[in-house]
């Protein structure tokens, strides 16, 4: 058993990749890993989980484990799934209360950790926890290690290997969200086709590591695909434009072939796309000209934006930099993975609109105020002409397995339809979206890869349920539709639109804005406020009070704790008095 690795459909990728084709890159030290490193590393750290465990048998143990983002990362990851164990990974930016309640709440038999954060992880052992896990340092690799043969096991069962990976948490304590290794390898295989990943992809990694969108999206998806991953964390948009703009700084449209690779493959979120634009124009000008050619469609074949909603503008300002290289937009959670995208095709990228089902997900709506299913056609309210709003609900090999020890939660997620069709039930997301016919052109895509997903009418989110519905006098209004006409504003830099309490209206619609640099100084009332958007907006849907404020705090995704921002900046505004 030691000398071999179970027969998961990762290790049988990996194994079939050239074992000379690079795995990964550190981009600040150059150091890089070969295809052929990696298995017989991972065979290492397996047994040393055995070892440190003094047991032979971890099925289903969880271990958790402190890394930074490197290779070394990769193979922890994998070893615990080569244990049949669930992979609990930490943030290195948690506080020690947080990581405190994860190993108590996972039962963490182990905690791993390299040696940058050796300190931190034994600083967390040493408070009172209500399980003890064995705490091991693991060894840095350095890269050039032998190329080994690793025997995948003729017949093996995977037993309960996975990843857990943890909730914001941002209204109740974090929840721990069990991904077995069928729900990752179903994500990963999704993805292969939507967006094709291939070995001649050169992936620039530069997000944390404790959610989806950074391990099966930008290391799990790419391990099945013989690319290359380059780390580089944490985020600094400087690094980032020399790091696309240095293949071509001498040599112009065609990259040094003796030079670091052009990055094909960037992932990121809209808060780290709007800071590369705004560091951009601080660029000399060699640069400025390189990182264009870099980011431009020949050389980017695909830059994705996610974890949070896209404004327009910077999606426009983007396509303009790179002279055409439009930001695909996707829609997921942690519960999910992926679950709906935009197609590789131009046309299919729809501004405001995050697509279709990804291959293997089945998705509906489900009318909020009705709890009917929204059936295709049935899009408009017959009565009104209005637009349905629905709940995205969704089912499928990606769905998540459940919420650890949590069955109530678990069950209240949950909805079976009766149909007993065998698909199991639909998982509420808590997101509301509405569908609407692709426009002309789009949907359409004569891409092999496209054809089986990328067709009918497409979803556009409007928000969270719970944080982005505001019902203001019977009115339904979306808070990412305000916030994004809000974002065309020339006073505006960033917004959160959020529900605000109001004894008249129920909810009224209120705005957190940081001022764009050119208005800093000069304020912006809520009248001028009114007159910039009633061109752009029905009159129910614009704002009525506006807070101006120097920074709208964010989570490591770029998302914002809407419900707690606005107890905090709206504590007097909760009344029945209106604008």
């Amino acid at each position: 058993m030691l000398s071999t690795l179970p027969r998961l459909p990762v290790f049988e990728a990996i194994a079939g990749h050239s074992p000379q084709s690079t795995v990964v890159v550190h981009s600040n030290s150059g150091r890089r890993f070969q295809y052929g490193e990696l298995l017989g590393d991972v065979r290492r750290v397996r047994n040393r989980l055995y070892e440190a465990s003094k047991k032979s048998d971890l099925d289903g143990e969880r271990i958790a484990f402190l890394v930074e983002n490197s290779y070394d990362y990769v193979v922890i990851w994998l070893a615990i799934l080569a244990a049949k164990a669930i992979a609990v990974p930490l943030s290195p930016a948690f506080p020690p209360p947080e990581l405190q309640y994860i190993l108590n709440h996972s039962e963490a038999l182990l905690l791993l950790s390299s040696a940058k954060f050796s300190s931190k992880a034994q600083e967390v052992l040493k408070t009172e926890l209500d399980v003890q896990p064995t705490f091991v340092q693991l060894e840095k690799f350095q890269g050039g290690g032998p190329h080994e043969h690793v025997e995948l096991e003729e017949k093996s069962d995977p037993g309960a290997a996975g990843m857990m990976l943890y909730t914001s948490g941002t209204t109740n304590r974090p929840k721990g969200v069990l991904l077995p290794q069928s729900v990752m390898t179903a994500q990963a295989r999704s993805l292969q086709q939507a967006w094709e990943y291939s070995p001649s992809d050169y992936l620039l990694h530069v997000l944390p590591l404790h959610h989806i969108h950074g391990t099966i999206n930008a290391i799990f998806t790419p391990l099945f695909s013989g690319s290359t991953i380059e780390f580089m964390f944490p985020f600094n948009a400087d690094a980032v434009w020399k790091r696309f703009a240095s293949p071509f700084l001498t040599s112009g449209q065609r990259p040094d072939p003796s030079g670091p690779q052009p990055i094909t493959f960037f992932t990121a979120v809209p808060t780290i796309y709007s800071r590369l634009l705004t560091t951009y124009k601080s660029l000399p000008s060699d640069l400025q000209r390189a990182a264009r050619t870099a980011i431009s469609p020949a050389n980017l074949r695909l830059a994705i934006s996610g974890s949070a909603a896209l404004p327009t503008p910077i999606k426009r300002a983007w396509s303009d930099l790179s002279e055409g290289n439009v930001l695909l937009e996707r829609y997921g959670m942690t519960e999910v993975g992926m679950a709906i995208s935009c197609g590789l095709d131009v046309a299919d990228r729809v501004d405001g609109s995050v697509g279709w089902p990804l291959p293997g997900v089945e998705a509906r709506l489900v009318d909020v105020d009705t709890q009917a299913v929204i059936e295709p056609g049935a899009e408009r309210d017959p009565a009104t002409g209005r637009e349905r709003v629905g709940e995205i609900q969704l089912r499928g090999p990606t769905i998540f397995a459940g919420y650890w020890r949590n069955p109530e939660a678990t069950a209240k997620e949950f909805v079976d339809d009766g149909k007993n069709d065998g698909k199991g039930p639909w998982f509420k997301t808590g997101d509301v979206a509405v569908r609407r016919p692709a426009p002309e052109g789009a949907g359409q895509s004569t891409l092999p890869s496209q054809r089986e997903w990328a067709r009918g009418d497409m979803y556009f989110i409007l928000g969270r349920r719970s944080a982005d519905i505001i019902k203001s006098g019977g009115e339904k209004v979306s808070a990412l539709e305000v916030e994004r006409e809000m974002l065309a504003l020339p006073q505006v830099a960033e917004v959160a639109v959020v529900a605000v309490p109001s004894g008249k209206w129920g909810q009224k619609v209120g705005a957190v804005v940081v001022l764009s640099k050119e208005y800093e100084g000069k304020g912006w009332s809520p009248l001028e406020m009114r007159r910039s958007l009633r061109d752009r907006l029905a009159n129910y849907k614009i704002p009525q009070v506006l807070k101006i404020v120097e920074h709208i705090p964010r989570n490591a995704m770029g998302k914002i704790n809407k419900k707690v921002l606005v107890k905090e900046v709206f504590r007097d505004e909760a009344s029945g008095d209106e604008l």
